[in-house]
Formats: structure tokens, C-alpha cells, sequence
């Protein structure tokens, strides 16, 4: 067996994240990464957004899983699934679009979701925190999320619509709010250009002088990570398989950091044989509701409300965001044209000149033990490993929030124009958000609720760590991105300093 002072497993936001903390702070750590998917094309882990034509096109296509399918069985049928990701084909038959999480998904590529990801990186606020974490601490790892992300708020330029959305915003939400929670535009892991449209951030910008050659940093991808090799209170090592060739290695390593996303992370700690009580459980999704709206050309001057129709809208409005704010908006949204989204929102007539905009409302979802994903004693999916089968459902707290918050987004449109036609407020099947969290979660104590302690290292082991949006244990409806790739830094924090003892 070859030895590494750290494995990374994953490669997405929060696993480079935890390999370039170690690197910056202990730059004598030899460091393994390794990806069940193939490396695309670009720079390492480079934001397929930032590619065009057929290049995209092929980078998409790569990041989907062979084997797992878009077609479910039941009276619900999914659409074809998001590009570069394929739907989780756990075996269940769906007949209700918000019962078992029918619309998640998951891809396989260096860099995991964070080359396929839409950038928004805005802080949790209030009851989003997490209030066992110091704030100054969790001040500390934002602010240095922020700096590996390149989070910024120019990343669009602004423009008179921009400024037009964001200014009937802030007349309904921004009175009684603090400054830093009042309408905005929106934080993006994203650089602006000259051209208008922004350069995204993936993560070959996380990972900085990693990406490149690097004696003490190495990345095998279309590598699955099989089966960690316990001892005791540690991990002493990952088996390995090559999905090219078949081949089967064994590596050591003093430190295993686990970054898959909230169904692989738990699915390799089960196949391996650590099942404490809330691994898969408390899995949370964000309920979304989506529409579009024809903005009310009384709101612009009227030259400028000719001019739209001739420009790539995107480059026009950017993304605004209306933040998480208790107790009259505990929500977070988000206002996109067209391409700055990642959905689309209904259809436009041609010749319509007016602006189009799309609104997206994104809930909390009531935390519970029995939302969970569990794993297959007999079935596997596309990479061998046991099949995920998750169980989700939304409460009748969950539906009540999503009534107040249709009724919020009718509100705002009947304010600023109308629907566009099919883009009337509606709310997304289970798992459209991407934005699944929980399923092993942080806690204070080792008292059975969570399954890491509040540095990330999985309780009852010395040198397991675990990074992604399953670590966050609170309701959240903003983006978690920025918190789960804090949280990593400090995991890679404690990682340094043990390597150093």
C-alpha cells in the first residue's frame, strides 16, 4: 500500500476546499484526491458554464452517470434531468412529485456539482446558523469561503433594470431590516468581465496552485473510493478501484477527509461498515417555487424597455437576492433573467420586448429523523455500491409554508407585471433545489442526533472528517454552498494541525 499524509474523496467545492486549506497550512502534507468521474475539459475542475458550443455540450454529457436513467416508474413522470447530472434511480415508483425526492440528482466529474452549479453564495441568517458554532468563528471561515470563492457582488454590471427590480424589492421587504439583510444583488462565485458576462468559479479556482502541477498533490479520477479500511478509532486507509481498468489498490493515509455529496458520503460510511444512528437521516431539501414574469414596462423609460428585446438578457438584470429575514420573510429569494438561471420559467411570445424575469422562493423545510436515504443490503447502482433509497416527504408545516410564500411571490408579481404564460408561481418536485443537506449531520455532543463534531470528524474516530451540504443540520433556505465550504475550511483547519502532531 502507497501512504498520503490526507485523502480527499470527492473533488467538488467542499473537498478542494479542505485539500487547499491543508496544503496552505501545512505545505509539506502529501495530498490524494480522488473521482469516481472523468476529468472535462478546460482547466481542472473549470465551471462548464464558462465553455460554449459543443464543448459544453460534451462536458455535460460526461458529468452523467451510465446507468442511472431519467425515466421513473408511476403515474410521475420526471422530465429529462438538468444537464450534466443524472436523476438518483433508487427503485421507487413515484406517483406524487413531492413524496421520496423523485427530481434529485447527481453528477460525476472533477469537480463534482461545483463545475455545473449557478454561483450563488449569500450568508445564512437568523435561524439558518448554526447556533452552536461560534459567530465570530463562523464570521472567520465565511469570510475565508468568500476569498476561496471569489464571492462578489459585481459580477454583473448594473443596469437600469437591475436596479429597477431591485429598487421594488427593497419597497416591500427592506423596512425593519438590518442593512446586510436588505434586497441586494446577489453574492456570486464569479469574476466580472468586460464583456458583461461573468467568468464562473469552479473549482480549479478553489483548489489555486493545486490545480496545476503540484509535487505534493494528486488527482486520480474515474477512481471510486470503495471501502474505507478501519482500525480501531481510525482510518487507516481507502480501497481504491479504477473504473478504467478494473484494477483494485489499497492506499494509506493519516487523515480521510470524505466530500461526496448527501447520498455517496453516507453511502461509502455504510458500505464501510460505520452506521452510527443519524447517518442518512434528517435529510433536507429546500421546497422552490418558480415563475416567470413579464415586467410592467412602466417601471423602465420607455427607450430602455424598446432596447431589451435586442440584447442577451442576461447580461441585462444579473441575480438579485432577497434574504432570509425572520419572522416576516423566512425565505430566500432570488430574482434571474433568463440565462443567469438554472431552470427555465414558462415561455415568451415572440416580438415581446418587455423584460422577463424569473422569481425563485426557496423554503424551509421542517427537519425530521425519518427523512432519510438508506442503502440496499442486495442492490447496487452504476458504480457497484449500495442503492440509495430515500424517503422524503413534506409535513403540514411544509406545505403551510409553502402557501405563504406563493402568496408572497403573487404579491410580487401582480406589482411588477404578470406571468409570463405556463410561468404562474408553482412549486418544484422534491429535490429540485439541489441544495440537499443533513444526512450526517453536525451536533454539540456525541448523543446520537448527528453524526460529525463541530470540526467535521465523525464522532468516534480520530482522523474522519466529513465535508458537503450533508454536515449542515438547520433549516435553511438559502444556497449552502458558501456554509458548506466554510465548515470545510475548518475542517481542514484541525486536519493541518493534526497532520503537525
Amino acid at each position: 500500500m502507497t501512504g498520503f499524509d490526507l485523502i480527499v474523496i470527492g473533488s467538488g467545492p467542499t473537498g478542494s476546499a479542505v485539500a487547499r486549506t491543508v496544503a496552505d497550512t501545512g505545505p509539506r502534507a502529501r495530498v490524494l484526491m480522488v473521482e469516481a468521474g472523468p476529468r472535462l475539459a478546460g482547466t481542472l475542475g473549470g465551471s462548464v458554464r464558462n465553455l460554449v458550443g459543443d464543448e459544453r455540450t460534451a462536458a455535460e454529457a460526461a458529468s452523467e452517470i451510465p446507468g442511472e436513467h431519467p425515466e421513473a416508474s408511476g403515474p410521475f413522470a420526471r422530465p429529462g434531468a438538468r444537464s450534466g447530472t443524472s436523476y438518483i434511480s433508487n427503485g421507487r415508483s413515484y406517483g406524487n412529485p413531492f413524496s421520496g425526492m423523485p427530481a434529485a440528482v447527481m453528477s460525476a466529474n472533477v469537480g463534482g456539482l461545483g463545475v455545473h452549479w449557478t454561483g450563488a453564495c449569500p450568508r445564512p441568517g437568523g435561524s439558518e446558523r448554526i447556533g452552536f458554532l461560534p459567530a465570530g468563528q463562523m464570521n472567520d471561515l465565511f469570510e475565508e469561503a468568500e476569498r476561496l470563492l471569489h464571492v462578489t457582488q459585481d459580477a454583473y454590471p448594473m443596469t437600469q433594470l437591475r436596479s429597477t427590480v431591485e429598487r421594488e424589492l427593497g419597497n416591500v421587504f427592506d423596512e425593519g431590516r438590518p442593512r446586510d439583510r436588505r434586497v441586494q444583488p446577489m453574492p456570486l462565485a464569479a469574476e466580472p468581465t468586460p464583456s458583461g458576462r461573468p467568468r464562473w468559479v469552479g473549482t480549479d479556482t478553489i483548489l489555486g496552485t493545486l490545480a496545476h502541477r503540484h509535487p505534493r498533490f494528486e488527482l486520480r479520477d474515474c477512481t471510486l473510493a470503495e471501502r474505507l479500511i478501519i482500525s480501531g478509532d481510525r482510518v487507516i486507509g481507502v480501497r481504491l478501484r479504477d473504473l478504467r481498468t478494473g484494477d483494485v489498490t489499497k492506499v494509506t493515509a493519516d487523515a480521510v477527509a470524505v466530500a461526496g455529496d448527501p447520498f455517496r458520503t453516507p453511502q461509502l460510511l455504510w458500505a464501510s461498515g460505520i452506521r452510527p444512528d443519524a447517518l442518512g437521516r434528517h435529510l433536507n431539501d429546500q421546497p422552490q417555487i418558480m415563475c416567470g414574469i413579464h415586467l410592467d414596462p412602466a417601471l423602465l423609460d420607455g427607450e430602455f424597455a424598446a432596447s431589451t428585446a435586442e440584447h442577451e438578457r442576461e447580461m441585462l438584470s444579473g441575480v438579485s437576492w432577497i434574504p432570509f429575514h425572520e419572522p416576516g420573510y423566512p425565505f430566500h429569494g432570488q430574482i434571474m433573467q433568463r440565462e443567469a438561471s438554472p431552470m427555465g420559467f414558462g415561455d415568451t411570445a415572440d416580438g415581446d420586448a418587455r423584460p422577463v424575469v424569473g422569481l425563485g422562493c426557496f423554503t424551509t423545510k421542517e427537519i425530521r429523523a425519518e427523512d432519510r436515504v438508506t442503502f440496499s443490503e442486495t442492490e447496487t447502482d452504476a458504480f457497484g455500491m449500495p442503492r440509495p433509497v430515500i424517503h422524503y416527504e413534506l409535513t403540514a408545516r411544509d406545505h403551510a409554508a409553502v402557501d405563504r410564500a406563493v402568496e408572497i411571490v403573487l404579491g410580487l408579481v401582480s406589482r411588477m407585471g404578470e406571468p409570463v404564460p405556463g410561468g404562474a408561481p408553482t412549486l418544484q418536485p422534491a429535490g429540485s433545489s439541489i441544495h440537499y443537506q443533513g444526512s450526517y449531520r453536525m451536533s454539540a455532543a456525541d448523543d446520537g442526533t448527528g453524526v460529525v463534531d463541530p470540526e467535521g470528524r465523525v464522532w468516534g474516530f480520530e482522523n474522519l472528517f466529513l465535508a458537503g451540504n450533508g454536515v449542515i443540520p438547520t433549516a435553511t433556505a438559502c444556497n449552502p454552498t458558501l456554509t458548506s465550504v466554510a465548515i470545510a475550511v475548518g475542517s481542514g483547519r484541525a486536519i493541518a494541525k493534526q497532520l503537525e502532531t
